[in-house]
């Protein structure tokens, strides 16, 4: 990975971390200082959107880390397995997230279902792309795996040579 895009990636993962962070801030304020009116449950909404930001930061501190392990060409090693389940476990807790945002919407949605619906498929989106880091976690085993024998091969014919 070149230096230029590992400097690109990183300012847009500090950008949107910043911008997160703006976001739960304006929340927590507005939870302290703007009452509801009742027309919707806000204040779950406004908790929500808190937890799902958290959800995206824990996910961009682990793309960062990941980053910096490819740079370093240690990015084929067991370490590598804590950050990779860090973001299965992100957008896990972010496609719960919007299902509640889902159950919370739905009462208003009476008069048209469909909406309630496509949250729904937009929630299970969230969790098909889960289930494909897994699957990307997976190949990375192997890898690690394969690193792993190719070192001790390596090792045993430093031996015989």
């Amino acid at each position: 990975m070149g230096k230029l895009t590992v400097r690109a990636l990183r300012v847009v993962l500090a950008t949107v971390f910043v911008g997160t962070v703006f976001v739960q801030v304006s929340m927590v304020w507005t939870l302290a200082t703007d009452p509801e009116d009742g027309s919707l449950p806000l204040t779950p909404l406004r908790l929500i959107t808190i937890l799902g930001m958290v959800s995206g930061q824990v996910t961009l501190v682990s793309v960062w880390r990941l980053v910096t392990m490819v740079r370093r060409g240690t990015v084929f090693s067991h370490a590598a397995f804590r950050y990779v389940d860090a973001v299965i476990g992100a957008i896990v807790v972010a496609a719960l997230l919007w299902f509640a945002v889902t159950a919370l919407n739905a009462p208003g949605q009476r008069d048209d279902p469909g909406v309630t619906v496509i949250m729904g498929g937009i929630g299970l989106g969230i969790l098909g792309v889960a289930l494909i880091v897994l699957v990307l976690r997976m190949l990375l085993a192997q890898a690690v795996a394969r690193d792993v024998e190719a070192t001790r091969m390596r090792a045993e014919l430093d031996e015989v040579i």
